[in-house]
């Protein structure tokens, strides 16, 4: 089993390539969160954002699909720790990590949801740099994802069957 992340700042298309891929996923459980509990967020809430996501991904992992996607984990539950509280608490980087990330560029128009927090240009970029630095300080391998939302898909596609390719047997 392979399990790919998608990663990166809020509105960048990552649920929606998640579903459109037809491969099994986890969804984000911070969004349900947020949804039935509102968006006024403490550290103790992105905890347990953190461990709703884990105990989702473990359960999709227990049917062992042969690609396994994961729509954010607790290095993005991180980067929102870090944006909102200015620090990251050790057991958001302790979590398992995925085989491999996409980090989605937020190159594309910012879109509010209801449960969106980082709409503009600034905040933007800062909670992309951010997202991306968690990638790095956890020491994960992660390919850029970016340009039209078209663009994406071809990438996302690419990525996931080179990484079908490098795990099957010769490759």
């Amino acid at each position: 089993m392979i399990t790919v992340c998608l990663h990166g700042a809020e509105s960048t298309g990552k649920s929606v390539m998640a579903a459109r891929l037809g491969l099994p996923w986890v969804p984000e459980y911070g969004r349900t969160y947020c949804e039935e509990r509102g968006t006024d967020l403490a550290m103790a809430d992105l905890l347990a954002i953190a461990e709703g996501q884990a105990e989702a991904s473990r359960k999709a992992m227990a049917a062992a699909p042969a690609v396994l996607l994961l729509d954010t984990d607790q290095l993005m539950t991180a980067a929102w720790a870090q944006m909102l509280f200015g620090e990251v608490p050790e057991a958001l980087m302790g979590y398992p990590k995925a085989d491999h990330y996409l980090l989605f560029s937020p190159d594309v128009p910012w879109r509010d949801d209801g449960t969106r927090f980082f709409g503009t240009d600034e905040a933007r970029a800062r909670f992309a740099a951010l997202a991306e630095e968690m990638l790095v300080r956890a020491g994960v391998p992660f390919s850029r994802i970016g340009g039209s939302w078209d663009e994406r898909e071809v990438q996302v596609r690419a990525a996931i069957r080179d990484l079908k390719e490098s795990e099957s047997p010769g490759g």
